[in-house]
């Protein structure tokens, strides 16, 4: 995939480190998006949809983010490295979880993803109400979460996707060579 533009919006200058995470995983486990509509959330630089989109044969990918000069960066990036997505559609746009409802895109995706949107309590009503909102009714859809663990914030989202009749799994050793990396800077 080609650079991302040399000038990001000031405040994802830098990149979360489950970003990185996230798209590694999306990468390891092509299959689970092939032939899905997948929406990224909160993507800041869209790295985890960028990839999705690149090398997942899914049938379409949005990645989205809160911000508009967010959502601009991204449409760059997707401009950037649009011949890298073969046949499937890719959009980007500007969603607020707490007005998801007025998106039209409602019952929508097989698959979420998401990288640190759970640190911030006070979002975690809308970003549960997104959720719920997104993915589809009928057949089975799932979203998935990279959250690094920071005081009980990520207990509290799950309480609310519990609260919004949800259902979670949380797994800490999802890969070893990540759990190996992990160990070596924390020794």
């Amino acid at each position: 995939m080609g650079n991302p533009s040399s000038s990001p919006p000031a405040h994802i200058s830098g990149h979360w480190p489950s970003e990185e995470v996230l798209a590694y995983f999306c990468l390891s486990h092509a299959d689970m998006f092939r032939s899905k509509r997948v929406i990224e959330l909160g993507s800041g630089y869209g790295l985890a949809g960028l990839v999705i989109a690149a090398t997942t044969e899914a049938v379409e990918v949005v990645i989205s983010d809160g911000n508009p000069q967010v959502v601009d960066y991204i449409q760059h990036n997707m401009d950037t490295n649009s011949g890298a997505f073969g046949s499937t559609k890719v959009r980007s746009m500007t969603l607020n979880w707490d007005q998801a409802e007025a998106s039209n895109i409602s019952n929508t995706f097989d698959v979420i993803v998401a990288s640190d949107c759970a640190f911030f309590k006070e979002f975690h009503k809308g970003l549960a109400f997104a959720v719920k909102l997104l993915l589809r009714n009928a057949g089975i859809s799932e979203a998935i979460f990279f959250s690094p663990r920071r005081g009980n914030s990520l207990d509290k989202f799950l309480e609310e996707i519990e609260e919004n009749g949800m259902h979670f799994c949380v797994t800490e050793n999802y890969d070893t060579e990540v759990l190996d990396a992990s160990s070596r800077v924390h020794e």
